[in-house]
């Protein structure tokens, strides 16, 4: 339950942050809902893509954010790894790391499906 309780303490930090700024994430929850609305992409490929940036930027929280959006998407796993392994192969060694850790909340995330 690793990746479920970080999200469960980073949801709780947003929250906290979210009464001290509501504007920002008001025009970030805007800003979200108009970049995941499905046109040339469908959502499953923009989640695909912001999971590549979120491993790229070594957020955790955002990897576990957009593995479970992937998992909600019915992506399998054999698209993920497919995915990862371009990941890995821009990013190289640290790509490698944070993408070994997208799979492990992916496989948290469907132990249950």
């Amino acid at each position: 339950m690793y990746w479920q309780n970080l999200l469960d303490e980073t949801m709780g930090r947003f929250n906290k942050l979210s009464k001290e700024t509501p504007d920002t994430f008001k025009g970030f929850s805007v800003m979200g809902k108009a970049a995941k609305t499905a046109g040339c992409l469908d959502e499953k490929t923009k989640e695909f893509i912001a999971l590549g940036i979120a491993i790229s930027t070594k957020c955790e929280s955002c990897i576990g954010f957009h593995t479970k959006s992937l998992v909600r998407l019915k992506a399998t796993r054999e698209e993920l790894v497919e995915a990862l392994a371009m990941v890995s192969y821009m990013g190289g060694g640290p790509a490698i790391s944070y993408s070994a850790k997208a799979l492990e909340a992916f496989d948290e995330f469907t132990k249950n499906d």
